[in-house]
């Protein structure tokens, strides 16, 4: 298996752990605005074992049940849905750094006190970079609780890992990385086979993910604020308003002047984020939500009554003792504010995403079994594949996988068509996918197939 084989198939996730073994090799955008490696023309071809062992969708690499049963043995709860933990918990950190961030701040809180209690030397983040430098976003290594505020908040927008590995090759010290599940098990692979890393990246922090967005919704967002995308400085996705439910989102764009623009999601093309426009083709082979390979997950709560707080909630799943024990101090010094959950509930507050990766997945395993397509490389993933489940939901996962693929090829070839297009495929989408209830019930049953 070579880089090439999992780019044609699909799976190429962007991650950057196989470019940044290779010095020659580098992370660029395709066409379609995904991080892709780039390289000799045999290095990117060439089949290799060590690539297949490490590359995160791989199928012959490890899955996250291996991984996590070898990084914590003892865990005492092993649930099939956000994997091995010692606890879990909703909250949120300190307020200004709950303020500051896109959910509780406990992310950067976290990370902050792994920084200054000496158990790390740097944490490797994600943070806005100069535009200068063709991205918006990109990961970093900060050194200091200053830089690490800085990186706070979601950034829904291509990143890869090269250089920040690269650099903890290169510099002695130990690090913690921060990242969405499939780098942050790019990460644990590659500690498995490099002894550096394993010694240097002492802690990981996972954060819950949905999937991952090309950089061409930042472009089509700034286009719909009346701004060339070419003049965009700066983009916040989620500006935070204690006054609104934390899931009313509001983009807000800076331009090159200094001007600064904004919109409520809802009145933009793609501002339902289920519906899966510019989304990561191999968002589509994901079985992870709650990054099982991780020492600490966090994510949104998104459950009545945290939902309706905007300034933002954590749930936090717990797996690495020192973690454990950070949360334990940070509680008995009331600098957290926190109340354990099980791990049920953390399930409910990522229903959507646990759908989608896990029933929506087996249907297109199902689908793939069927050769309706066939990749060069075949997904193994934990999910059996399965057909079982309404003609309705069956809709829902095939319209997602339509969009997916025809916002990029729209915006591409026909950027004119793109908008209106968008904004009627978003309309039939959230007529299928939000008719619940009785009315849902009603689809289901006309929708269903005759015995």
């Amino acid at each position: 298996m070579s880089p090439q084989d999992v780019i044609a198939s699909g799976q190429c996730i962007g991650c950057g752990l196989c470019a940044s073994r290779e010095p020659a090799a580098a992370m660029e955008f395709d066409q379609d605005g995904h991080l892709k490696p780039r390289g000799p023309e045999a290095w990117l071809t060439a089949p290799s074992a060590r690539f297949a062992a490490s590359c995160p969708f791989s199928p012959a690499a490890v899955n996250e049940d291996v991984i996590a049963a070898s990084l914590w043995p003892d865990a005492p709860h092993v649930d099939p849905w956000i994997g091995r933990h010692r606890s879990a918990w909703v909250g949120h950190g300190p307020d200004d750094l709950r303020m500051n961030g896109s959910s509780g701040g406990l992310v950067t809180w976290i990370a902050g006190e792994l920084l200054r209690q000496g158990l790390v030397g740097g944490v490797a983040h994600v943070a806005p970079t100069h535009r200068a430098t063709g991205r918006l976003f990109s990961y970093t290594i900060s050194r200091r609780m200053a830089d690490l505020r800085a990186g706070a908040k979601s950034r829904y927008y291509p990143i890869d890992l090269a250089e920040v590995l690269r650099e903890i090759r290169a510099s002695p010290g130990r690090y913690a990385v921060v990242g969405v599940p499939c780098f942050i098990k790019a990460v644990q692979l590659a500690r498995r086979s490099e002894p550096v890393l394993a010694e240097r990246i002492a802690f990981t922090v996972g954060l819950f993910c949905g999937h991952l967005k090309s950089a061409r919704m930042s472009e089509s967002f700034s286009a719909q604020m009346d701004l060339p995308p070419a003049r965009m400085a700066a983009i916040d996705y989620r500006r935070k308003d204690a006054s609104r439910p934390a899931n009313w989102y509001t983009a807000e764009i800076v331009a090159d002047d200094g001007s600064v623009r904004s919109r409520d999601w809802w009145h933009l093309d793609e501002g339902d984020w289920g519906a899966g426009f510019f989304m990561n083709p191999a968002c589509n082979w994901c079985d992870d939500v709650a990054a099982e390979c991780a020492d600490v997950a966090l994510g949104d709560a998104w459950l009545e009554p945290w939902t309706s707080d905007g300034r933002g909630t954590n749930v936090v799943v717990v797996r690495s003792p020192v973690i454990e024990a950070l949360v334990a101090q940070g509680l008995a010094e009331g600098r957290l504010t926190l109340q354990h959950v099980e791990a049920d509930l953390v399930r409910q507050t990522q229903a959507a995403g646990f759908r989608h990766r896990r029933e929506g997945l087996a249907y297109r395993l199902a689908l793939l079994q069927r050769r309706l397509f066939k990749p060069p490389i075949v997904p193994r993933k934990r999910v059996a594949p399965s057909v079982d489940l309404s003609l309705r939901r069956k809709l829902i996962y095939r319209a997602r996988w339509a969009i997916t693929r025809w916002s990029h090829v729209l915006h591409r070839r026909a950027p004119g068509l793109y908008h209106p297009w968008a904004r009627r495929t978003l309309r039939l989408y959230q007529a299928l996918a939000w008719s619940r209830g009785w009315l849902g019930a009603v689809l289901d049953r006309l929708l269903r197939p005759a015995a």
